[in-house]
C-alpha cells in the first residue's frame, strides 16, 4: 500500500470516529445526564456561596 492509500484509509477511520462521537453525543439516552451536568456549576455555586456566608458570619463574631 502506498501513502496516498494510508491517507484515504486514516481519513474515513476519522470521519467514521467523528459520525460514532456525533451520535453518542446526540442520542436521546445522553440528554438528561448532559442536563444535569449543565445545571450543576450553578449548583455548585449556590452550596459555596452559602458556606463562604457562613464563615464569614462566624468569623465576625
Amino acid at each position: 500500500m502506498d501513502y496516498i492509500t494510508w491517507r484515504i484509509v486514516y481519513t474515513v477511520l476519522v470521519f467514521v470516529l467523528f459520525i460514532g462521537i456525533v451520535v453518542w453525543a446526540y442520542g436521546k439516552g445522553r440528554k438528561s445526564r448532559f442536563d444535569e451536568a449543565a445545571q450543576s456549576i450553578f449548583n455548585e455555586d449556590n452550596n459555596t456561596s452559602r458556606t463562604e456566608t457562613k464563615q464569614e458570619s462566624n468569623n465576625n463574631d
